[in-house]
């Protein structure tokens, strides 16, 4: 029998304490920094150790936090993921101005630019969908402007996340944690760099010293960029290919800057088109991007293939040059769909994978955080059947 790793995208249900307690929160002066106590710190230790422990129970190998220190700016748990990095950096400040309404960063003449999170083309093509049902982020959440130069400012709530997780762990037990990336975290409005290239390269430099602080611990860093395959979808009129690939070259470019001196096997990066429940009509295909995302120097990539818009595209990792120690951790269970995936079906999508590229380089994962998208008694029969998925794949192995 082969064991075949498992491990999650991060998010996972936070507890209704927790929500509760999120919520009470107030703000510093800045107006987006969300003050600390002594008792969430205590009620977010005790809520990591038994997300740890149900994983565990559930038989997911590589174990997460469920990013239970990312502090939200309201009680939606998938806003976390971006906007605990608001909170760690300093050069940012509220303006009259939100990136979220408005275009984010600003371009160098004749380059493609993002325009608003609601000028997406999928949101025009389905305006009395998105109208009704669908959201694609937080209005409630403030977005801030860069006004003047990043640093990284959230030495002690990555020690704490770190903390948290470690004492969760048993020995011999490998754990990781989530840290947004720099050319996600950019998406806020620039008012500072000249250049959308200098704004990004300028969190590529600050979060370095997040993603440092986690491998020195010994931890996995997994770096969230959903904005490599959703920006497309920002971007109007619709870009070509070839300016699309150069435009997201420069946000792996920054990935490898941040990541430079890290051990590679602790460096996993998320891809994927965006966790909103929406219709993705105007996803970029996998195959398109997929030569420009393997340039990043990371040991294992995590993505969306469980995605019933994106499944079909399992065949572009046997025609890609994927490199001969990159770890593949497909996602096989998913955030966007309520139905529980039979674990026969997980076991299938597993040995896709495990047919490319072995089974020493497979970790069985969810396409996306399932915190905030599904309910909790469903997310949680999802990673029992993630589990035994596995455990089938392996034994079929």
């Amino acid at each position: 029998m082969t064991t075949i790793a498992t491990t999650t995208a991060g998010s996972l249900p936070r507890t209704d304490a927790l929500i509760t307690a999120n919520a009470a929160r107030t703000f510093e002066d800045d107006g987006f920094t969300l003050r600390s106590t002594p008792e969430v710190q205590e009620l977010t230790a005790q809520a990591v150790a038994d997300v740890v422990a149900r994983q565990r129970e559930a038989g997911i190998t590589l174990l997460g936090d469920g990013e239970f220190g990312k502090a939200m700016s309201n009680a939606v748990d998938y806003g976390a993921w971006w906007s605990y990095s608001f909170q760690r950096a300093a050069g940012l400040s509220l303006t009259e101005v939100n990136a979220f309404n408005e275009p984010p960063v600003r371009s160098e003449p004749g380059a493609i630019r993002l325009t608003s999170f609601l000028d997406r083309r999928d949101r025009q093509l389905f305006p009395a969908v998105y109208a009704e049902a669908v959201e694609v982020g937080s209005g409630a959440t403030a977005f801030p402007t860069t006004t003047g130069p990043i640093s990284y400012r959230g030495h002690d709530a990555v020690a704490s996340d770190i903390r948290n997780l470690k004492a969760a762990l048993h020995d011999g037990e490998q754990g990781f944690l989530t840290a947004i990336a720099p050319g996600s975290a950019a998406r806020v409005r620039n008012d500072y760099y000249a250049t959308e290239r200098e704004h990004i390269f300028a969190w590529a430099d600050a979060l370095h010293e997040e993603y440092k602080a986690i491998t020195d611990a010994g931890l996995v860093v997994q770096l969230d960029d959903p904005s490599l395959a959703e920006n497309f979808d920002q971007i109007n009129p619709e870009p070509s290919i070839e300016d699309y690939q150069a435009f997201t070259a420069v946000r792996v470019e920054a990935i490898n800057h941040a990541i430079a001196g890290l051990p590679k096997e602790l460096v996993r990066l998320h891809l994927c088109w965006g966790s909103w429940h929406g219709p993705h009509t105007t996803d970029v295909a996998l195959k398109d991007i997929l030569p420009v995302i393997l340039q990043a120097n990371v040991g294992s990539i995590s993505f969306e293939a469980g995605n019933v818009r994106h499944e079909h595209e399992f065949g572009a990792w046997a025609d890609a040059a994927v490199p001969s120690d990159l770890v593949l951790a497909p996602g096989v269970v998913s955030h966007a769909t309520n139905v529980v995936e039979h674990p026969e079906l997980v076991a299938q999508r597993i040995r896709r994978f495990t047919d490319i590229v072995g089974t020493d380089r497979v970790i069985a994962s969810t396409d996306c955080g399932l915190g905030g998208r599904v309910h909790a008694d469903i997310a949680w029969a999802k990673l029992a059947s993630l589990g035994e998925g596995a455990r089938i794949a392996g034994v079929a192995g």
